[in-house]
């Protein structure tokens, strides 16, 4: 028996069998997978978890794909890092970091793609693409690659050379927009509406890839022994990855895996650039989507984000916050958090650790509350960003004597 009933609108409520659909053919809404919850109780469990593959699929009861033909490059079940060093420069007494940046093409997106290409297969597609600002693009090119399906990626021409070469690898098709990421979005999801039987994962099955990230939850409830969080920081592009995060926790808590009642915090961090969560979470106000972008944490880059509106209304119901931050606090962040923890984040992860300090600060989260930070992405596809920031080290000659010199404060301190 299916564990998936279909789709539902979250809007209407208006059901649909699952497909490769996204919108209310009723009102234009959003539509997420609509599960069987009894069925899902009467399978998952604790135990059942612990003997799975040390991957997302570990979690394969709570996901929207039936059967075992899963692509899975292995993404997921990422260490918990207790960020003991960072939380005391912070002040804060429990801190964790779920670092994502160690995933297969080194972001948490080739979570949501192993879910989607898996369901797309399933639906059966006959090639697979996505709109993306760059980690979605070579997570979709790797998956693609494993599943042996075309890939199409709608990308800005602008993005990180780092991430143009990543994906480059794969060999997908790439189509470069002129424009922002709402250009090729737009580009991409045209393309989708003509060819009805190819999955766009963050377009025309995007129900199905929001699921992905919901795993990030489920490894942080796990790794806590089945205890929730105070409070949580995440990114803020789309909005989809906190929205996943929110109904995670709560699903949890709906079949018993972690007590009812947690009540926990969801926050979020945007750069000022590209803040249109942000700043209507700040001033209470609509999310009204910009068209200027300018920061350089390319992978937020999103003027209109699908899923702003939902994303505001999950940060203040948990009686979160949001936070906006600027280029020059993004590269302090990249390197606080390099310093502290040896962990090595793209300017997404910068803008969360920068967001938490932040909001730390600001007293919207608490010394004494368990908070964990979600690190989405490595720095090495961002490498000519960050550089910018560093000084490149000075040349000394081979000779002891020329150390001598350069750390001379050392040496005496040894004699």
């Amino acid at each position: 028996m299916s564990k998936v009933i279909g789709l539902k609108c979250r809007e209407c409520g208006a059901e649909y069998p699952s497909g490769i659909q996204n919108t209310c053919y009723e009102c234009f809404g959003p539509l997420e997978v609509h599960y069987d919850w009894d069925e899902i109780q009467n399978t998952v469990s604790k135990e059942k978890i612990a003997r799975g593959p040390p991957s997302i699929w570990r979690y394969a009861d709570l996901l929207p794909v039936d059967g075992t033909n899963y692509v899975d490059l292995g993404s997921g079940y990422n260490k918990l890092h207790h960020a003991k060093n960072l939380g005391k420069e912070l002040g804060l007494k429990e801190l964790y970091i779920l670092d994502d940046s160690v995933n297969p093409t080194n972001s948490f997106k080739d979570r949501v793609t192993s879910v989607a290409v898996s369901k797309a297969l399933e639906l059966g597609a006959t090639a697979i693409g996505c709109a993306s600002t760059g980690n979605l693009a070579s997570a979709v090119g790797a998956h693609a690659a494993k599943a042996g399906i075309p890939a199409y990626v709608f990308i800005p021409s602008s993005i990180e050379l780092g991430k143009i070469t990543q994906m480059l690898t794969y060999d997908p098709n790439v189509i470069a927009v002129d424009g922002t990421y709402d250009d090729a979005n737009r580009l991409a999801s045209e393309v989708a509406d003509q060819n009805p039987d190819w999955a766009f994962v963050n377009i025309n099955i995007r129900p199905y890839y929001t699921e992905g990230s919901r795993t990030l939850a489920f490894e942080t409830a796990e790794q806590l022994g089945w205890n929730a969080p105070d409070h949580i920081v995440a990114p803020l592009g789309s909005g989809a990855l906190l929205c996943a995060l929110t109904r995670g926790y709560s699903e949890l808590e709906k079949i018993g895996l972690i007590d009812s009642g947690s009540n926990i915090r969801i926050s979020g961090s945007q750069p000022t650039g590209c803040s249109p969560i942000s700043t209507a979470v700040q001033n209470d106000t609509e999310v009204i989507p910009i068209r200027e972008l300018d920061t350089i944490a390319h992978s937020l880059a999103i003027g209109n984000p699908a899923d702003g509106y939902y994303a505001k209304q999950a940060i203040q119901n948990s009686g979160g916050y949001a936070a906006s931050v600027t280029n020059e606090e993004i590269l302090e962040a990249i390197s606080l958090l390099a310093r502290t923890e040896g962990i090595f984040t793209e300017p997404a992860g910068g803008t969360t650790v920068a967001g938490l300090k932040i909001l730390v600060e600001s007293g919207h989260i608490h010394p004494d509350e368990r908070t964990v930070v979600y690190v989405t992405g490595n720095g090495l596809k961002a490498q000519e960003t960050i550089a910018e920031a560093l000084e490149r080290p000075e040349s000394i000659n081979p000779s002891y004597s020329e150390f001598t010199k350069k750390f001379s404060n050392i040496t005496e301190n040894n004699n």
